[in-house]
């Protein structure tokens, strides 16, 4: 080859070797594998992450249901990454329509299945999503999805039949599944034994819980029968009769007599032991060292209510109730929905922290009475 060949081979192999320079750091960036380990190790959050699931099952009269599931992320130094709980905050929260679609999506799958399993017609409604972080020392992310569940019980008379829908449900470790119901109800016996299957984690008056550690469903459970207070088995349905009454009217009258005399006598006794309770109370109280006799957990007194957690906060407006308070004006007072609210309620009850009993149809919440020497 002539000088001139070796000069114009020359030329070429430099100007391959300055392409082939500028192309490689561009192929490197592009190349995923190529990227620091500590941006590969960021993780990205779902929803079927969380630390801990429950869903909450409200049961009502018509057989609807109203369902919250509850997904927690607690994060700190043992937990979900505070910046990862954020991301999937943000994007949750910027993006509510897309994370909508595909809980409406899944939980319609379920549905459906249920429907197969009882022959019911249900269907699925008003489905939304929405996030909280609670600023308490134990920090958890909550994203609550909540949705209508139409014929979720089957109504038979004064009797309701819940759980087969969800047959077959897998429940985790760290998931958790309650069933609650309207005041006036209560679990049927038959024969002594309760109407529930499999045997709950635990129960209370309104609520029965599964923990997934502790139990599994297996085929046609869940199962629980409800019946209104005051009624018979669902099953006997009640006849006519043209007989007269089985017994004298003056009998009845005086009988009503005796019933209304002796409620009378237990509200005046329920009254003095209140007040006893009371004034009890305000005697025990701490004096403070400008010599009152407030409560030390009084909230000019004790740490601000976003420092406390959500069995505190319940705790702390009790103390400030005098000790008794309805769980409505808890929802009302902390603003939370009555879900979270009887599940902080149930909680606090499984710890003997308070105590929970019925006025009327409303649920009423007190400091457990210190007994007496």
């Amino acid at each position: 080859m002539d000088a001139r060949g070796l000069r114009a081979l020359s030329i070429v192999l430099v100007v391959v070797c300055l392409v082939a320079a500028a192309v490689a750091p561009i192929g490197a960036a592009a190349d995923p594998g190529s990227r620091p380990a500590a941006l590969q190790a960021e993780d990205e959050l779902a929803l079927e992450d969380a630390d801990q699931i429950v869903m909450d099952v409200f049961i009502a009269e018509n057989g609807s249901a109203l369902v919250t599931v509850d997904y927690q992320f607690r994060y700190g130094e043992n937990g979900t990454s505070k910046a990862a709980w954020e991301r999937l905050r943000t994007d949750v929260e910027s993006d509510t329509e897309a994370y909508v679609d595909a809980e409406r999506t899944k939980w319609n799958d379920t549905v459906a299945d249920g429907a197969n399993e009882t022959g019911q017609n249900m269907s699925l409604s008003n489905l939304s999503i929405a996030t909280e972080n609670e600023t308490a020392l134990q920090r958890i992310g909550h994203v609550e999805v909540s949705f209508r569940w139409e014929s979720f019980a089957a109504v038979e008379i004064n009797q309701l039949t819940a759980g087969p829908a969800l047959s077959g449900f897998t429940l985790d470790d760290d998931t958790r599944l309650q069933f609650r119901w309207p005041a006036g109800y209560s679990i049927y016996e038959n024969d002594g034994q309760p109407q529930i299957d499999p045997s709950p984690s635990n129960r209370t008056d309104d609520m029965v819980i599964w923990r997934g550690s502790e139990v599994g469903f297996a085929d046609e459970r869940p199962w629980i029968v409800l019946i209104e207070d005051g009624g018979s088995n669902a099953n006997t349905t009640a006849t006519p009769s043209n007989e007269g009454p089985t017994m004298p009217w003056t009998i009845v009258v005086l009988a009503l007599a005796l019933l209304a005399a002796v409620g009378a006598g237990g509200w005046l006794l329920g009254r003095e032991r209140t007040a006893d309770n009371g004034s009890k109370r305000e005697a025990e109280r701490p004096t403070q060292p400008d010599g009152s006799t407030g409560s030390a957990s009084n909230a000019a007194d004790g740490p601000p209510p976003e420092l406390l957690s959500n069995e505190e906060r319940v705790l702390r407006l009790l103390e400030e109730r005098g000790g008794r308070i309805k769980q409505q004006a808890v929802v009302s007072e902390l603003g939370w929905t009555e879900a979270k609210t009887s599940q902080v309620v149930g909680d606090l009850r499984e710890a003997d922290e308070i105590e929970v009993f019925r006025i009327g149809r409303e649920n009423v919440l007190s400091l457990p009475e210190e007994d007496e020497e």
